[in-house]
């Protein structure tokens, strides 16, 4: 039987180039799809959008960006607050909001055809996957099949789980206000 690969997670944090592209090649990444919706970074220019593609180029490792999967979604107009409730944590409710959008479809479709034959990562800023839009996008690889691993550090990797509030609506997720409701702060 045929097995996908594994779509790896990463945050860029404060690593310096080589350590994150260390990080990549321990992984046999091909591709880094870049998840920023906007892919600068003052603190961090080594992992801006006209300087990081190139770098990666030179150690064999392709580079995209996808907005559409991009974090720092506006509050919806459209989706009622119960239904991604669980969140309490205003970015991570935008975000699962965001996530039942055509646009949001779009881009995993596109990282998901991207990473059927070759290793891929998915990238942001922030060091740790719970406080990141990474995990809501996780939550959408795994419910669509796919392993999802986040890499920690060169010796830390924790298999992705789906959320535990994560509730499955056709190809879509839903997160609904539970007694038990997760804090992400």
């Amino acid at each position: 039987m045929f097995e996908l690969p594994v779509i790896y997670t990463i945050g860029h944090s404060t690593r310096t180039l080589s350590e994150f592209i260390e990080l990549l090649q321990a992984e046999h990444i091909e591709w880094l799809a870049d998840i920023r919706t906007a892919p600068l970074s003052r603190t961090n220019p080594q992992f801006n959008f006209n300087t990081l593609p190139q770098a990666l180029a030179a150690q064999n490792i392709d580079y995209i960006q996808l907005a559409k999967l991009g974090g720092l979604r506006k509050k919806s107009k459209t989706v009622a607050p119960v239904i991604n409730g669980f969140w309490i944590n205003q970015s991570f409710h935008n975000y699962a909001d965001y996530a039942l959008s055509n646009e949001f479809e779009s881009g995993l479709s596109q990282l998901l055809a991207l990473s059927q034959n070759q290793q891929c990562a998915i990238m942001c800023a922030e060091a740790v996957w719970w406080r990141c839009h990474r995990r809501i996008v996780a939550d959408y690889l795994i419910h669509r099949g796919r392993i999802v691993v986040h890499l920690m550090g060169r010796t830390i990797a924790k298999s992705a789980t789906l959320s535990k509030a994560a509730t499955p609506m056709g190809h879509s997720l839903v997160y609904p206000a539970q007694t038990c409701r997760m804090r992400c702060s």
